[in-house]
């Protein structure tokens, strides 16, 4: 059979899967790394290892592709976004990753915002003003080690790191991953002027930007260990986000795709760069003529996980301890689906780990409003859930306002095995949803991807045929309807309780640390992770 290998750099493993021509998967594996949290607000990966988890990844797969009797016709690249590191003059890293995570840019996040600039400088980058961007991490260079700034020849992410090591290629990026840098001007398309200035370099030190769909040779070390052909095309690919769009059939117009892992993201396609009004929601680009619009949420199944060790009885193990922290969260969300939807009047704003969209403001904080004796813990694990989707629905209303009309949802991640987590995502979005039954979903769009690079998948739609979904939990119109009267204050009473716990911070700090160090713990992009 034929077949295309897709490789996914993500944040703490590459995944690597080989799927034909009609979408089944052939062969798949995983590598895995530890993401370093060496101080507050800070989330790094070595370089040097994401590296060498892509290389293992492709030999490990065509390796069994090779066994098969399987053909392979290209690889394609998928990569995490808002990584930065320093490269060398050749490329190699000389220093750490900055995974999207890493949050020490704060304070230059909250200067640029301060000084107006920051809903123009997203509506022309497609990035929203926020520590995750490299436009902010290459600020936080410049006020902390401007020296090593200026020295630096190039800066790069994940996807030039990976290259590195794949490719026989100049320095080059593609145009998903420089729209989600804050750097890169999506209308004009060009390293934007006036975020350069702001982080102190210019645009010699970047990448040169290039189609989704561009073709570049693999290192001739990389082919012989893989056991391919020389001349098999290495497809430079997209982001991960807009790739999973596309690993979940959810390209068509109103089909969007939602991300329930550990954390979230509500994603639909539209056919150009587009800026909403309201600069609640990003644009990355998937190819030249087709964008991703849509939000990521930093809180979703890790807010049942936090309630599973902190209110489960009898279990006092970490969650890091893997079955017995997987069956006590199935057994609360069991609780919980005896409760009515609404929580009896308890409502969750579930901000354990910050959050992004849609305000994309920092210092956010999670609450519980409206708590009373009579609540217990089936209300607790069921407003959180609550408040997860919620949080979605917000980015959907933003489609709303933009114009964009959705019919239907394409599902994926750990969180939606759980029939509660489904059935109140249905009713908070008013939508109906469909599981897409792949569990790799980024890697398969990333094969997807190399098949219409090399012109045997014309039409990128088609590939909703090729991804198969299972019955579609359409939403109770009662539980939608409460859900729609609710979310108004939901938005209310998230931005005023932030402003209560900033203030509450400047009369009486916390010994605690910061929480968003926790979301390093957390791979945004497949199961358990999207930008």
């Amino acid at each position: 059979m034929d077949v295309v290998i897709g490789i996914d750099t993500g944040t703490t493993a590459t995944k690597a899967v080989a799927a034909g021509l009609d979408g089944e998967v052939r062969a798949a594996t995983s590598v895995h790394y530890p993401l370093s949290v060496p101080g507050p607000g800070r989330a790094e990966l070595d370089p040097a290892e994401l590296r060498d988890a892509a290389a293992k990844a492709l030999v490990t797969v065509a390796q069994e592709c090779r066994e098969r009797g399987d053909h392979v016709l290209a690889v394609s690249l998928s990569a995490f976004l808002h990584g930065l590191a320093p490269l060398d003059g050749s490329g190699t890293a000389a220093g750490p990753l900055m995974t999207w995570a890493d949050n020490r840019s704060s304070p230059q996040t909250e200067a640029i915002v301060a000084s107006g600039r920051a809903k123009a400088l997203q509506a022309r980058t497609g990035t929203p003003v926020h520590p995750m961007s490299p436009l902010a991490k290459l600020a936080w260079w410049r006020a902390h080690e401007p020296r090593m700034l200026r020295d630096t020849p190039r800066w790069g992410g994940v996807k030039e790191i990976v290259l590195g090591g794949l490719a026989r290629a100049d320095f080059v990026v593609d145009l998903s991953v420089a729209s989600g840098t804050g750097l890169y001007d999506i209308h004009e398309r060009r390293w934007d002027p006036e975020a350069l200035d702001l982080a102190g370099i210019d645009a010699t030190r970047l990448a040169e930007v290039v189609p989704t769909t561009t073709a570049l040779r693999l290192h001739p070390d990389v082919a012989t260990a893989a056991g391919l052909a020389p001349d098999t095309p290495l497809i430079i690919g997209a982001a991960d986000g807009p790739l999973a769009n596309l690993g979940v059939g959810a390209t068509p117009p109103g089909v969007a795709a939602v991300s329930l892992g550990t954390s979230g993201a509500l994603r639909t396609v539209v056919g150009k760069p587009t800026a909403d009004a309201a600069g609640r929601l990003f644009c990355y680009a998937l190819t030249e003529d087709r964008w991703v619009l849509g939000g990521a949420v930093n809180n979703a199944g890790s807010v049942v996980r936090w309630a599973g060790q902190t209110m489960a009885e009898g279990f006092d193990r970490p969650a890091a301890e893997g079955e017995d922290a997987d069956v006590r969260d199935a057994a609360l969300l069991v609780e919980a689906a005896a409760v009515a939807a609404g929580s009896d009047g308890l409502l969750c704003l579930p901000y354990l780990l910050g959050e992004r969209a849609p305000w994309w403001r920092g210092g956010m904080r999670g609450a519980y409003l409206g708590l009373r004796r009579e609540h217990g813990r089936a209300h607790l694990v069921r407003a959180a859930v609550e408040g997860v989707c919620q949080q979605l629905a917000l980015v959907r209303d933003t489609f709303g306002a933009e114009g964009i009309e959705l019919s239907e949802v394409r599902a994926t991640g750990g969180a939606v095995a759980s029939e509660l987590w489904v059935e109140i995502l249905a009713a908070t979005l008013d939508l109906p949803v469909a599981i897409a039954d792949t569990p790799e979903g980024t890697a398969m769009g990333a094969c997807l991807l190399g098949l219409h690079a090399i012109g045997r998948l014309p039409d990128l739609d088609r590939a909703a045929d090729l991804v198969d979904v299972t019955a579609r939990t359409h939403p109770d119109p009662a539980d939608a309807a409460l859900y729609g009267r609710l979310r108004p204050l939901v938005e209310r009473s998230a931005l005023a309780v932030t402003d209560v716990l900033t203030e509450l911070d400047r009369l009486a700090p916390s010994p605690l640390p910061g929480t968003e160090k926790a979301v390093g713990a957390r791979d945004e992009h497949v199961p358990d992770r999207p930008h």
